[in-house]
């Protein structure tokens, strides 16, 4: 059983990316896996990103901004497998060679960032207490 796939290639196109037959056909499949990915992640905060979708008064917007993001994932998975991951810092030394890189995420094409969840609401900074005293109302 599939989901829905919250962007297509055309969208990608739309932005003023140019892909080649290849990578069109790899954004075609990113895009199926990304969908799926967010739905996950999103299960995993007790958020259903469809229902969301489906409200009467921000739906619209909302599935405007999954889109964005799902297209900007695809994106960063299709340079990656074109350009190699993204460092996220570096150093060399001339001798004796010496060079020591930090990849922004080692092993995975593709991924959500932190900000991009808190955009959709799915992932918010929580605060939690313990009530030592007892004194809180429950």
């Amino acid at each position: 059983m599939s989901g829905a796939v919250y962007a297509q290639v055309s969208d990608i196109t739309a932005i003023g990316r140019t892909l080649s037959a290849e990578q069109e056909q790899a954004a075609g499949v990113l895009l199926t896996q990304a969908s799926a990915m967010l739905r996950l992640e999103a299960n995993s905060y007790d958020k259903d990103i469809d229902a969301m979708i489906r409200d009467q008064k921000t739906g619209e917007d909302f599935a405007l901004a999954v889109k964005m993001v799902v297209v900007q994932a695809v994106c960063r998975a299709l340079d990656a497998a074109d350009q190699g991951a993204a460092v996220q810092s570096a150093s060399e030394s001339l001798g004796p060679y010496q060079y020591n890189f930090t990849y922004l995420n080692a092993g995975q094409l593709l991924y959500y960032k932190k900000s991009e969840m808190q955009q959709l609401g799915i992932a918010r900074q929580t605060v939690g207490w313990a009530d030592l005293y007892g004194v809180m109302p429950e």
